[in-house]
């Protein structure tokens, strides 16, 4: 893999460009990686991944743990790895094992060399080598070391803790390596700046390609996160790409592009379809907003809007010959209107989802290459303030628009 910066904005905000030998495209940075399960997105079915924006849409997140007791080690290598079984040529696969909720106990010795996990067959302890013969044999593009990630409510000792284990399995898993991928040494550290920076500077120390920022999106506020980031981003070199989990929310995603953050995952689009939302934010600013515009974005508990999304179960829609959003060239917007989407909701059809995540994904990665153009122009600063206050503007309306 190689990595290069491109421009810089606002201090630390960059965008850049990820070059893997295997793959015949290049990625802009910062990006989205797609949450899978199994390999897959959620909803969207194989032939409409070509659907999705080039290359921005090469990038997926597969979590090793998901294919426990689904198929053996040997028998997907065998076939070849994840690209070949699961037909995803020329497809950019980044494996995170990341858990919901990582529970190891305090007390347990022998749960400290390895982490525990949910997976298909219940709660199960990894230990690094295990973890290792999975990624050998799935053959990612790139991949993330064992991580002891802990909200930001446990005690410094916790912490402290959380950060020995995640420099042990670090090295233990550097020491596995057989593969030749990329590496991303994970950095944990919970709610202590103090412990963010140790676990920084011994990562930045080992032999990793780039740096996956793990502990983030569990308890902590948006006001203490700006330090957290922070402290580990001036920590690391500025020659090797930053991915992050938990931040995923629009003003989050700027949160941590302001902080030098170049990869994010995107699990909130799947929650966003899951609950029958659709993203309606403006990508581009300054924005013309007529009394008609803001009325229809008003917040209301009968559309679910709110200014970047609205619901589209609500019976408001259920007329509604428009595309989502107009001027969308997604294929759902191309194709369909919400009063489609609506029906299909109704009725409980699989297709209500596979429609809105097209959507969703196609919108939200419009939203990262409005971020990018912004840090290219150097505008990033000016681009964020004006997300935010449209975001205001929108959650508390003006009076001429409660008038009407």
């Amino acid at each position: 893999m190689k990595f290069t910066v491109k421009a810089w904005s606002n201090g630390k905000a960059r965008a850049g460009v990820l070059q893997f030998s295997n793959c015949p495209y290049s990625v802009d940075t910062p990006a989205l990686l797609l949450t899978t399960r199994k390999g897959l997105p959620v909803f969207i079915p194989p032939d409409h991944l070509p659907s999705l924006p080039s290359p921005d849409s090469h990038l997926l997140q597969i979590s090793p743990i998901h294919f426990l007791g689904c198929v053996s080690n040997k028998v997907v290598s065998d076939i070849g790895g994840l690209h070949q079984m699961l037909g995803l040529h020329g497809r950019i696969l980044s494996a995170v094992p990341r858990d919901c909720i990582i529970s190891i106990p305090e007390h347990s010795g022998s749960n400290r060399d390895g982490a525990s996990f949910e997976t298909p067959c219940g709660r199960r302890l990894i230990k690094p080598a295990e973890y290792m013969e999975m990624i050998s044999c799935m053959r990612p593009n790139m991949w993330t070391t064992l991580a002891d990630e802990v909200p930001a409510f446990v005690s410094e000792k916790r912490n402290r803790t959380s950060v020995d284990r995640t420099l042990r399995w670090l090295d233990d898993c550097l020491t596995s390596n057989l593969t030749g991928s990329t590496v991303f040494g994970s950095i944990v550290g919970g709610s202590s700046i103090e412990e963010r920076q140790r676990c920084a500077q011994e990562v930045a120390k080992r032999n990793v390609s780039g740096y996956w920022i793990g502990g983030f999106g569990l308890g902590e506020s948006m006001e203490e996160r700006t330090a957290l980031l922070s402290a580990v981003t001036e920590s690391l070199p500025e020659e090797k790409p930053r991915h992050i989990c938990g931040l995923q929310l629009p003003e989050e995603v700027l949160q941590g592009v302001a902080a030098g953050i170049d990869l994010f995952d995107s699990s909130y689009i799947f929650h966003l379809t899951l609950g029958g939302f659709a993203l309606t934010f403006p990508l581009t600013f300054p924005l013309e907003r007529t009394e008609r515009h803001l009325t229809d974005h008003m917040p209301s508990s009968n559309t679910g809007c709110d200014g970047t999304k609205i619901n589209l179960k609500s019976i408001i829609y259920r007329k509604d010959t428009s595309p989502i959003v107009d001027k969308c060239n997604c294929f759902t917007c191309q194709n369909h209107t919400k009063a489609y989407i609506n029906h299909l909701f109704n009725v409980h059809e699989m297709l209500a989802q596979i429609l809105l995540e097209i959507h969703n994904t196609h919108h939200y990665m419009g939203f990262f290459r409005s971020i990018r153009e912004s840090i290219k122009e150097g505008t990033f600063g000016q681009y964020r303030e004006k997300f935010i206050t449209s975001r205001r503007s929108h959650l508390i309306p003006p009076a001429s628009a409660l008038a009407n």
